[in-house]
């Protein structure tokens, strides 16, 4: 007679596809941690070594290395001093209604733990709690490499418009004070949990905290820098425009709208397409929907991206050519019209194109939305003033004495060391004595030079 066995089965032997491992917190999402991770290495892959393969191919040759490092030596600090300070200024405990207080990212009692802003808790009317603070499913240690990477591609960006003419040890010096003392400011006002964070200013993914501080923070910074030789300036072709394509390559609908744009034109008006120009309209593309990122529909985008190509493209094409001031300025990548202006562009079509139920899951304001959807035009008020804020911050900060390192010639610094004046021939062939002062400004340098 056959006779059931009553032996109950072995519990399953340990091991990494356990449903509950012992080293997991209840707290963490695996799928959420490992797409953070993801998402920080795409961002990083933009960094490294995208804009540092762009910067070193769409300068001249004799620029191509000095502009590659700058890349590269702007990301590498970054890492440093965000792990020490940066990053807790920027997401930790509020301080100022700008600022956070600082401190390091560095031990693992505090990476291990739980993600969480702390100064993102929303009050209402009456100190009435209306959205609790945030509270991400994934560990510090993920949240503070993901900003790390968004800080470091701000400050590669605003390179741009200071290549082919930076000593490198100027630039060295100016980064980590710049991520200091004008980055985090922005994140903690706009993401942290700071004022605009909690007026409801809408920033998806950095068209302010990023592209509009990094173009005028660039804009600004080559203003004092001085401009490049005008040969250089007129004749400042790449040294390889293929592999400029290539880090430059990407397929979202906005960023595809705004190329083609772009490219029509270029060929309106100038009769051919432009290879560079073509770049600059994708970049104006991704810049535009970097606010409305996870905020606005597929068609929202793809206008978006048409407004992208033309207003850049007008302002840079057309208005930078008619005024004396923005010729003064000589921005090389022209970071302005494609950072701070697409930036500012994205903000405001982000405030008339944002859905209710996408800023229900990332605005801190009950009921936020777009003026399209009813939201009116108080959004469009926020988005502006949001802007005007990061303007005036940048500006200030960047503004200070970087004239003091520019490289003046084919990679020469200027010399002070040279006598006190210098003879020139006059235009009747008899010799002119420049002073100091006057070489400074026949090459266009303004502010105070002070040698190292």
């Amino acid at each position: 007679m056959h006779v059931a066995s009553t032996r109950m089965a072995s519990p399953p032997e340990p091991g990494p596809y356990m449903p509950d491992l012992p080293g997991v917190p209840a707290w963490l999402n695996k799928g959420d941690n490992a797409w953070q991770l993801v998402a920080a290495t795409f961002v990083g892959i933009q960094s490294m070594p995208g804009l540092v393969v762009l910067y070193g191919s769409i300068v001249k040759k004799k620029w191509a290395v000095n502009s590659a490092f700058m890349a590269m030596y702007a990301y590498a600090s970054t890492l440093i001093v965000w792990v020490l300070v940066g990053f807790r200024m920027a997401f930790g405990e509020r301080l100022l209604p700008f600022w956070a207080k600082a401190g390091p990212a560095l031990t693992q009692d505090f990476l291990v733990h739980r993600a969480v802003f702390p100064a993102t808790a929303h009050y209402g009317r009456g100190g009435v709690l209306e959205t609790p603070r945030t509270e991400p499913y994934y560990a510090e240690a993920s949240l503070v490499l993901f900003e790390f990477e968004f800080a470091a591609i701000t400050l590669v960006l605003l390179a741009g418009s200071l290549l082919g003419r930076m000593n490198i040890k100027a630039w060295m010096a100016f980064t980590p004070l710049w991520l200091l003392f004008s980055y985090t400011v922005g994140a903690f006002s706009l993401w942290g949990g700071g004022f605009l964070y909690q007026w409801g200013v809408i920033d998806y993914s950095g068209g302010y905290v990023i592209h509009l501080s990094s173009g005028i923070a660039g804009f600004t910074a080559a203003y004092w820098v001085g401009p490049r030789l005008k040969s250089d300036r007129d004749r400042f072709s790449p040294n390889n425009i293929l592999l400029m394509i290539h880090p430059a390559h990407d397929r979202r609908r906005c960023a595809a709208t705004s190329l083609l744009t772009w490219t029509c034109l270029d060929v309106i008006f100038f009769g051919k397409p432009s290879v560079i120009g073509a770049v600059q309209g994708m970049m104006t593309g991704l810049v535009c929907i970097t606010p409305g990122a996870g905020l606005v529909h597929t068609w929202s985008a793809m206008l978006m991206g048409v407004s992208a190509g033309c207003i850049p493209w007008i302002t840079m094409m057309i208005l930078h050519k008619k005024s004396s001031f923005l010729m003064k300025v000589d921005d090389t990548l022209a970071v302005f019209h494609t950072h701070a202006v697409a930036g500012v562009l994205g903000g405001v079509l982000t405030g008339l194109l944002a859905t209710p139920e996408l800023c229900a899951l990332d605005s801190p304001i009950p009921g936020a939305r777009g003026v399209f959807y009813s939201g009116g035009i108080v959004q469009i008020g926020k988005q502006l003033g949001g802007a005007l804020f990061v303007t005036l911050m940048i500006g200030d900060d960047a503004a200070h004495g970087e004239e003091a390192y520019a490289l003046w010639g084919d990679g020469e610094k200027f010399d002070l060391t040279r006598p006190e004046t210098t003879r020139t021939g006059g235009a009747s062939g008899a010799a002119r004595e420049d002073t100091v002062e006057q070489r400074l400004t026949s090459m266009g340098a303004r502010g105070v030079t002070i040698q190292l």
